[in-house]
């Protein structure tokens, strides 16, 4: 039976928590940051978890393979 490959570029992008959820990146830190306010900036670090919504698709996309 064929086994499901992980989605290459969900992988890069997402990894689920110890509960489930998916965390990713905000988006707009990689460069050109100097335009954005400071408190932006400051909120813009971390991870943020991915709304219930689209939940289910990147679980199925990463097959069992997380970061």
């Amino acid at each position: 039976m064929p086994k499901q490959k992980t989605h290459k570029g969900t992988r890069k992008r997402f990894r689920l928590s110890a509960r489930g959820k998916a965390l990713h990146r905000h988006a707009g830190t990689s460069h050109l940051a100097a335009r954005r306010s400071k408190k932006r900036r400051r909120q813009l670090r971390g991870t943020k978890v991915v709304d219930s919504t689209v939940l289910h698709q990147i679980t199925r996309a990463l097959a069992g393979n997380s970061l």
